[in-house]
């Protein structure tokens, strides 16, 4: 599991870069996309660190940058989608994809939290 979720945050990573690269060049657009480009790609470094996290009380903490990071790039995709700077088609699986992560870090977190007490 662990490996089959570094390769799917990294592929979100990638997909939301990708995405980025069709948006328009204009003052908002480019701040989005710099936005974006941070902190989707910020979801599959930090997810490495708690891979290699060495203590319960770590991977906590490192497991709570992840989610915030993920929900971080949920919040540019609608704000993107809002903003009319990508269709829905275009960006519907990663709003899916963004949610589903964030899902399954913060029942990660939970089981961490509840076996750390």
């Amino acid at each position: 599991m662990k490996e089959q979720l570094k390769i799917r945050t990294k592929v979100f990573a990638h997909n939301c870069v990708k995405l980025t690269q069709s948006f328009p060049n204009t003052y908002l657009s480019n701040h989005i996309k710099r936005q974006l480009i941070r902190c989707s790609t910020s979801v599959a470094a930090n997810y490495r660190a708690t891979c290699i996290a060495q203590s319960k009380p770590s991977f906590i903490a490192k497991i709570s940058i992840v989610i915030e990071e993920v929900d971080e790039s949920h919040f540019w995709l609608e704000f993107a989608l809002d903003e009319n700077l990508v269709s829905k088609d275009n960006v519907t699986l990663l709003l899916k994809e963004a949610s589903e992560l964030t899902s399954i870090f913060m029942a990660s977190r939970k089981t961490a939290s509840s076996n750390n007490q």
